[in-house]
C-alpha cells in the first residue's frame, strides 16, 4: 500500500522487493520518487499473524546501500539489439496510552503500528484519515509500518523491514494506493515488483505469472553484505512491472506451501 497521511505533489517509480526469508517471516524492501510539501508518513498494513505485538517487526536500514534497486536491476539486462551483419560480437547493455516505538531507520523515523485503533498513540499528521479507514475496510486485521518523510522532491532510499507473515502460502506486495486522502476504485501505477522464490518454486512461479528471470544469482549482482540478508545470495531473482491505470488494490501471489 502507498498510502500517505498527507495529500503528495508526486510519487513514481515504486519499486519493492519481497522474499519469505524463513517459514514464519517476509521481508519487503520499498522505494520511490516523492514530492511532497509538508511532514506526513508512508503507511504500509501487512497480512501479520494474529496478535503479533509492537516489537515483532524488524526494521532494518540500507541508508548505506540507497542504490539497491539499481543493483538488482542489473540482473536484468535487456536484451540485445538484433544481429547486424559482420557484427557477431556485438554485446547488450492519545491520553491514558503509551506512545508507540519509533525507531531510527537510516535517514527514516518508523514505527509499528499493530492495529488500526492503535495509531491513536501516534501523532496526528502521521494518521490516516477516518473516512479512508472505512473505505478500506479489510484492513481492521492487519499492522501497519510507518515511515515518518519530510518534505521535498526526492528519491526515498530504500525502506526495509521483516515481518511475521499471516497465510505462509501467499507472498504480499503493498499497491493499493491512497495519495490524497480517499480510496479510489482505481489508481496510475508506475510500479516495479521484484521477487526471490524460495528453493523449488520458481519455475511454478514463472509459468504462473509474468516474472521475467534474472540472467544469474543473486550473488552475481547484488552487494550481499550491504543488503544484510535480504536475499539468497544462490537463488535467481524475478521481476515483473505494474503500469497504467489499474484496480486499487494489494498485491498476493501464490506460493507452494
Amino acid at each position: 500500500m502507498c498510502c500517505f497521511t498527507r495529500p503528495v505533489t508526486s510519487v513514481n517509480a515504486t519499486k519493492i522487493f519481497a522474499r519469505v526469508t524463513d517459514t514464519y517471516h517476509q521481508s519487503l524492501v520499498y522505494s520511490m520518487k516523492l514530492e511532497a510539501s509538508e511532514d506526513l508518513a508512508m503507511v504500509l498494513p501487512l497480512p501479520v499473524k494474529h496478535g503479533a505485538g509492537e516489537k515483532e517487526v524488524t526494521f532494518i536500514s540500507l541508508k548505506d546501500y540507497p542504490n539497491l534497486f539499481d543493483d538488482l536491476e542489473k540482473g536484468f539486462p535487456p536484451p540485445p539489439p538484433p544481429a547486424v551483419a559482420g557484427d557477431e560480437l556485438a554485446m547488450p547493455a492519545s491520553a491514558g496510552l503509551h506512545q508507540l516505538e519509533v525507531v531510527q531507520v537510516g535517514n527514516f523515523e518508523a514505527s509499528f503500528v499493530p492495529t488500526e485503533k492503535d495509531f491513536s498513540r501516534l501523532d496526528p499528521r502521521f494518521r490516516l484519515p477516518t473516512a479512508a479507514w472505512k473505505k478500506l475496510g479489510d484492513y481492521k486485521t492487519y499492522g501497519f509500518a510507518v515511515f515518518k518523510l519530510k518534505p521535498g522532491n526526492q528519491d526515498v532510499h530504500p525502506m526495509a523491514f521483516s515481518f511475521p507473515r499471516r497465510d505462509r502460502l501467499q507472498l504480499f506486495f503493498p499497491t493499493v494506493h491512497i495519495h490524497d486522502g480517499k480510496v479510489h476504485a482505481t489508481a496510475d501505477f508506475d510500479h516495479t515488483l521484484y521477487c526471490q522464490p524460495r528453493e523449488g518454486e520458481p519455475l511454478k512461479f514463472r509459468a504462473a505469472h509474468a516474472w521475467q528471470e534474472s540472467v544469474g544469482h543473486a550473488r552475481n549482482f547484488m552487494q550481499l553484505a550491504k543488503a544484510q540478508g535480504l536475499f539468497d545470495p544462490d537463488q535467481h531473482c524475478y521481476k515483473t512491472t505494474m503500469n497504467g491505470e489499474l484496480p486499487n488494490k494489494d498485491t498476493f501471489i501464490a506460493l507452494d506451501s
